[in-house]
């Protein structure tokens, strides 16, 4: 069975739980859903899976290729030792690429997808990056030197992967000793909130204990609540900009830079940072915690019924897509990715066109 036909077994299990977290948050009275949002997220976790048919080749196959040509040993696919030893090791890479995409511009640039909802619950964590794929292949190549096979590789970042979706949640309080060993609900809202101290910390994918290690361990504070979202708000659902808003901002920023050292360390800068003649040019305000405003644009209730009902189409399609990819032509492959594309973007626009006819932001 392969990894994308995986996902979709687990689909019912995601949305199943998903609709299990809002009913428990109805009857708390602390609901954290809001319907063109988790559309938003879930479309882009959708949309990261299909563009995964052609992404995921690449960085498959440069770990295959390194692993058959230059690995130091061929470890056994039989053996538990070698399987509990690369779940580990791909839980220390996923930390370094983890820190990397918040402390590094080109890496941030794909991660921000993860980040952008202002929103905190199960759907938040399908949220997921179509480009992450590019670069993210180059902190898992220690494996591949050190001999894990492939399909050893391939299944330990299945089952890091799907751990991290629980996690994702406003409705798990704190869980004591778990907390101090692994990645727990409230670590992980640590994680995705913006607060002077919480951004840019515990980045751990199943174990904690590699930030308190490495020291980017945060404790979730009852007197700080977390402020969810991004510090450059999207404020948007159309999921092709939510994919390239960060790209395009570093890259403006690099064709107005007058230094071509500028222009490239630019990219490799932590995000934020510009050239000063830039920042001169065309000042940013400094982010100020108590100006946060949610991006809720009014809908319909015609809006909303349109919108369900295209991403329901949309799902199945995405579903079937998945399921049958390795029967199908790379043209029907692309010509499926363009319908779900334009599909996600038609969601999108319902979800927000009256957004600039009726300011309704809602404070967060």
């Amino acid at each position: 069975m392969t990894g994308p036909q995986i996902i979709v077994l687990a689909t019912p299990v995601f949305l199943g739980l998903i609709a299990l977290e809002l009913v428990v948050g109805l009857t708390r009275g602390r609901n954290t859903y809001r319907l063109h949002d988790a559309l938003s997220s879930i479309g882009l976790g959708m949309l990261s899976q299909v563009s995964g048919l052609f992404t995921r080749l690449l960085a498959i196959g440069i770990y295959t290729a390194a692993y058959e040509h230059v690995a130091l040993f061929h470890l056994p696919v039989d053996s538990i030792a070698v399987w509990i030893g690369a779940l580990l090791a791909y839980d220390f890479c996923y930390y370094w690429l983890h820190r990397a995409g918040h402390r590094v511009a080109i890496f941030w640039a794909a991660h921000v997808v993860h980040h952008q909802s202002e929103d905190y619950n199960l759907s938040t964590a399908l949220r997921q990056t179509s480009s992450g794929a590019l670069l993210g292949w180059l902190f898992y190549l220690p494996m591949a030197v050190v001999g894990v096979p492939p399909v050893v590789f391939a299944t330990v970042a299945l089952i890091d992967l799907l751990y991290q979706f629980w996690v994702h949640t406003q409705q798990v309080g704190k869980l004591g000793w778990f907390d101090r060993w692994f990645c727990s609900p409230s670590n992980h809202r640590v994680h995705h909130a913006v607060n002077d101290h919480y951004v840019d910390r515990n980045y751990g994918g199943i174990l904690i204990v590699w930030d308190r290690l490495f020291g980017s361990f945060e404790e979730e504070r009852d007197d700080a609540p977390c402020v969810y979202g991004t510090r450059s708000p999207l404020r948007s659902f159309n999921p092709l900009w939510a994919n390239l808003e960060v790209y395009w901002a570093i890259g403006r920023d690099a064709w107005r830079a007058r230094s071509w050292w500028d222009k490239l360390r630019i990219w490799l800068m932590p995000p934020g940072w510009r050239p000063a003649d830039v920042a001169a040019a065309d000042p940013k305000p400094p982010f100020r915690l108590e100006a946060v405003r949610r991006f809720d644009p009014p809908m319909s209730r015609a809006a909303q019924f349109a919108a369900l009902l295209v991403f329901t189409a949309l799902l199945g399609l995405a579903c079937a897509l998945l399921w049958h990819a390795h029967r199908l032509s790379f043209g029907a492959q692309l010509a499926g990715a363009g319908v779900v594309v334009a599909g996600l973007w038609a969601v999108g626009w319902l979800s927000e066109r009256q957004a600039r006819r009726i300011p309704t932001a809602v404070a967060a």
